[in-house]
């Protein structure tokens, strides 16, 4: 991929077809520049559906000066306070119209676990349990982020490329996936046989390939279709 050249991805959601790009592109979010071609459709009774298209150009880094004087432009605070404000109202109405009882928290410069920094996470906290945001696999999580973002970006003109979390869920499956990536590894250092993990989504998924992509003794690899794509932990020949 050279130049001004775009390749196009899809999936079931945008989300799912960017997240399919960085992986492909070996890339984060910053560096490259998103066209959403088509939102998809999910059809009637699944009849008719349509992927998600996206455009994906990989930026050029802005070339800078010599000397440590050299620094790159901040982001205008103005703006990145009118798309948290956006963000936060957008997803407190989304709440409010599911009749959830909850209160939405922005964090800036939170690192979740398998996700290229995002300039802000709003995080949905309550005093009851709030599983029913999250859903099975975190789908539900996924489409309220999907929603949030996607109105966001109508009433901002723009992609607005911030996590919703509830309950700090993401955070907290993260890190069990890393340690589970972790302890399956020295299983298969010891035995020298592979394990395939459960099926995830491709969230999910990435955090395990992440959690060990520098590990000197296992190779990952995903195997599957759809659903239940999941991922092989492999000894090193």
């Amino acid at each position: 991929m050279q130049g001004n050249e775009s390749v196009e991805f899809t999936g079931r959601t945008v989300e799912e077809a960017v997240e399919k790009a960085l992986a492909a592109l070996g890339k984060t979010r910053d560096e490259v520049e998103i066209t959403v071609l088509s939102e998809g459709s999910r059809g009637l009774l699944g009849i008719g559906a349509e992927n998600a298209r996206v455009a994906v150009r990989v930026l050029q880094p802005p070339a800078t000066a010599e000397g440590p004087s050299a620094q790159v432009p901040p982001a205008e605070p103005a703006e990145d306070e009118k798309v948290i404000a956006a963000a936060k109202e957008t997803l407190e109405t989304i709440l409010r119209l599911m009749g959830v009882k909850a209160r939405v928290e922005v964090a800036r410069n939170v690192e979740l676990p398998g996700v290229d920094r995002v300039p802000f996470v709003l995080n949905v906290e309550g005093d009851e349990d709030l599983g029913i945001l999250i859903g099975r696999r975190a789908e539900t999580l996924s489409a309220l982020q999907y929603l949030t973002r996607l109105i966001v970006g109508h009433k901002t003109k723009m992609w607005s490329d911030f996590a919703v979390d509830v309950q700090q869920y993401r955070v907290r499956r993260g890190r069990a996936l890393q340690n589970l990536a972790h302890r399956m590894a020295e299983r298969v250092q010891e035995t020298h046989r592979a394990v395939a993990l459960e099926a995830m989504p491709p969230a999910e998924r990435r955090i395990v390939h992440l959690a060990l992509r520098d590990h000197p003794h296992v190779v990952t690899q995903s195997i599957g279709e759809g659903e239940n794509r999941k991922v092989m932990i492999l000894p090193k020949e």
